[in-house]
């Protein structure tokens, strides 16, 4: 299957966009946004308010009010008010000996 072809097999669009909110990094910016479609690895945003001057290299997704469901990411591609960004993962911790099962 090609590879675009895959990715939209893949891929989950909102009937109504989903309502989140973009986050900094380290806090220092909020704006909100709605997801119009995500994969596994990405997703496309429309922002509903200015991004200018906005440090969107890396940022965060909460996806709920109480911060608890979120996903960190990356600019890919913005087009007009849409954002097109992919979603980075966190390495793999090395377990530690006291948590090697028995």
């Amino acid at each position: 299957m090609p590879k675009e072809k895959e990715r939209e097999s893949q891929r989950v669009s909102f009937e109504r966009p989903l309502s989140a909110q973009m986050m900094a990094i380290d806090g220092t910016w909020r704006r909100p946004c709605v997801v119009k479609d995500v994969s596994e690895s990405d997703a496309t945003l429309r922002v509903e308010t200015s991004i200018e001057g906005l440090a969107l290299t890396e940022f965060f997704l909460l996806l709920s009010s109480t911060g608890l469901a979120y996903r960190r990411c990356q600019l890919d591609r913005v087009n007009g008010d849409e954002l097109e960004v992919s979603f980075l993962r966190q390495k793999a911790r090395k377990r530690s000996s006291r948590e090697t099962p028995a």
